[in-house]
């Protein structure tokens, strides 16, 4: 696995050094971790299309707030914040220093992440639990400064930070969070068990009793993007997990698999969402 290291990054108010780790991608592990660092002199950021991978976000000195599905929340020293993927989101300084520690996350496994932490697409830590996920992070760190981890001993730190973040974690109270729990929830679970099938936007509506506009609005005020899109997203993350965890599999049965009978129709989607063709894709890994 290649690294990119910028050790050396310096804020030079303070003179201090602020690590951060980049690591390649794709990897056929089950996680990986994208990006780790501590230390680091935060600016503010505006992400109206969120982040297009897991993200944790932790205050390490000073305060800040982040604004996340219309609901502005602050990050005092100790507190921080897990964020799904293409979760619209911003944050900004408080104090006149606001230091981070933070750590992004992918991988072949990586749309089963909600399933080990139980959270939705936000979960907030707050300071009193929050030790123990900045330990690992600047464990992570000190890992990476000495020496390039194996691969497969970060996938399994990764692990250990969802279970652990699961165990800490506390749901972040959004004011329709309501609307989540009657109709959102329920689509995404009609999604993970029927995304096999021809499973279509106005059945998954039909199923929580509400029209297929209404439901697209709520996905794309808590994951910043419609019913449908959420569905092929879903849909493709399973097909990578066929096209690397069964590489004799053939592609029209990869296909058939995650709910596409045309297999020129998968491919074409599999192609634009990931630039890549499902065996282009296979033989990175294979």
């Amino acid at each position: 696995m290649y690294t990119e290291k910028r050790q050396k990054i310096c804020d030079f108010e303070t003179g201090e050094d602020m690590p951060i780790y980049f690591t390649s991608y794709p990897n056929n592990l089950p996680f990986s971790l994208e990006s780790v660092g501590n230390r680091w002199e935060q600016e503010n950021v505006w992400r109206p299309r969120g982040y297009p991978s897991y993200h944790w976000l932790q205050t390490e000195e000073g305060c800040g707030s982040i604004l996340v599905n219309r609901e502005r929340v602050s990050l005092p020293k100790g507190k921080g914040i897990f964020i799904k993927p293409f979760v619209p989101h911003s944050y900004f300084r408080k104090t006149e220093v606001w230091k981070t520690s933070f750590a992004t996350f992918s991988g072949t496994l990586e749309a089963d992440i909600d399933k080990i932490t139980g959270g939705g697409p936000v979960i907030c830590v707050e300071p009193e639990a929050g030790n123990a996920l900045q330990s690992w992070v600047d464990a992570m760190v000190e890992r990476y400064e000495g020496r390039n981890p194996e691969p497969m001993e970060v996938s399994t730190q990764c692990y250990a930070f969802f279970l652990c973040l699961s165990q800490q974690r506390e749901g972040l109270q959004l004011c329709d969070q309501a609307a989540y729990s009657q109709y959102v929830a329920p689509a995404i679970r009609e999604i993970e068990t029927g995304f096999e099938g021809r499973l279509t936007v106005e059945e998954l509506a039909g199923s929580v009793y509400v029209t297929p506009q209404y439901l697209s609005r709520l996905f794309r005020r808590f994951f910043g993007c419609s019913v449908y899109e959420y569905l092929t997203n879903y849909r493709m993350g399973k097909a990578k997990e066929l096209l690397i965890g069964s590489p004799r599999l053939e592609v029209q049965h990869v296909a058939a698999r995650v709910g596409y009978n045309d297999v020129s129709r998968f491919i074409s989607v599999f192609k634009r969402l990931t630039g890549y063709t499902p065996l282009e894709f296979r033989r990175m890994y294979w």
